[in-house]
């Protein structure tokens, strides 16, 4: 056994419990199959802009922990996510506050704006049995046909009368004029894109790319006694009980010759006719500007396109209802029984994750390995 662990895949969680193994004295390889390092959370220069590659990543997290540990590998901008949302060309402040109440009915006090939800909620009486009447049921029906029901249709590729209530447990609505979307203590972009942030969790450790790990399982595992395999699960035992569902994203990139194009770094488009769900305009993640405090005279922008997931793509979201939460549990026993194996992360969990949740759990993971 040449190494402790083999880390199968770059991205936050194995990078993390890369970085806690080795600094624990054990020896550590990591492979990914891609041609780089970092994920999803891969950023690369490009007209001097850090260009999200899968899509935009902003990091936002409560847990203090977490973000004393992230900021020991990078340094944080002061980026708040304030998301815009167009519907036919009207333009509403997103999370729901007192900005987009009073563009939506005109309402100009708080008192105001809670009397018209709750007069729009009353349509909905027992219990909601879709998401159509739970969004209803939390915000009312202008807000829903508006903002709610192209996007989340289009997110998801079914109508919102079959898509399960719970999707929408809770819709944020502020009675205030506030425009930060995460409520989070901290919040911030890696200055120097997210590969750097990667790229000093992973120093001095060894990494091999371009290797796929389930060509050649049984070569892989004969080099380390622990196998830290953060792909995905059904992946892993070659589908044998079928796939687990996910969504994916597609994404059009264009190199503009302007210097602004929306004028902020996510516009959500909550229309049905338009076909992309957002447009991200990356330079404003760090402001519009170089390292060097300049602005930068070109921009780009990625168009997202929601999908359905094939064999090929690349998993984004899983699809967590009922009968792909029962397929996963069948895999997770099978997990259970592979010695010396570790499933982390997005993939190997089949589980949604924020940045800081991915981070806290590949931490824990390694604490229960080491000590």
């Amino acid at each position: 056994m040449k190494y402790d662990y083999l880390v199968v895949g770059s991205g936050l969680f194995g990078s993390v419990f890369a970085r806690q193994a080795a600094d624990a004295g054990k020896k550590v390889l990591v492979i990914d199959k891609r041609p780089n390092i970092a994920g999803n959370v891969y950023t690369e220069k490009v007209e001097g802009i850090n260009f999200h590659k899968y899509g935009a990543h902003i990091f936002h997290t409560n847990n203090t922990e977490v973000w004393n540990y992230v900021n020991r590998f990078a340094t944080f901008n002061r980026f708040t996510n304030s998301p815009v949302a167009n519907y036919k060309g009207e333009l509403y402040s997103m999370p729901f506050n007192m900005y987009t109440f009073n563009k939506m009915w005109g309402v100009v006090t708080p008192e105001e704006a809670a009397a018209k939800i709750e007069e729009q909620k009353k349509e909905i009486t027992g219990e909601p049995q879709n998401l159509e009447e739970q969004a209803i049921s939390l915000v009312g029906r202008d807000i829903y046909e508006k903002l709610v029901k192209g996007y989340t249709e289009k997110q998801w590729g079914r109508d919102c009368k079959e898509l399960p209530a719970f999707i929408i447990k809770r819709l944020p609505v502020r009675l205030t004029f506030d425009n930060n979307y995460f409520n989070a203590l901290y919040q911030g972009i890696p200055i120097g894109g997210y590969t750097k942030l990667v790229e000093n969790l992973l120093e001095g450790i060894e990494v091999r790319l371009n290797e796929d790990y389930l060509e050649d399982k049984a070569k892989w595992n004969a080099m380390a006694e622990k196998v830290v395999y953060t792909g995905a699960i059904d992946a892993y035992f070659d589908y044998a009980l079928g796939n687990l569902e996910y969504r994916s994203v597609r994404f059009e990139n264009e190199i503009l010759d302007v210097p602004n194009f929306q004028g902020n770094a996510a516009v959500n488009y909550t229309d049905k006719e338009t076909p992309w769900t957002r447009i991200i305009e990356h330079k404003w993640f760090e402001f519009g500007k170089d390292e060097n405090g300049n602005d930068l005279p070109k921009t780009i922008i990625s168009k997202e396109y929601s999908s359905e997931w094939k064999p090929g793509d690349e998993p984004y979201y899983p699809v967590n209802d009922k009968k792909n939460g029962e397929l996963y549990q069948k895999y997770k026993a099978l997990a259970e029984k592979e010695e010396n194996i570790i499933f982390g992360g997005r993939l190997g969990e089949y589980k949604y994750y924020d940045m800081d949740a991915v981070i806290a759990s590949a931490l824990e993971c390694a604490r229960n390995q080491m000590y």
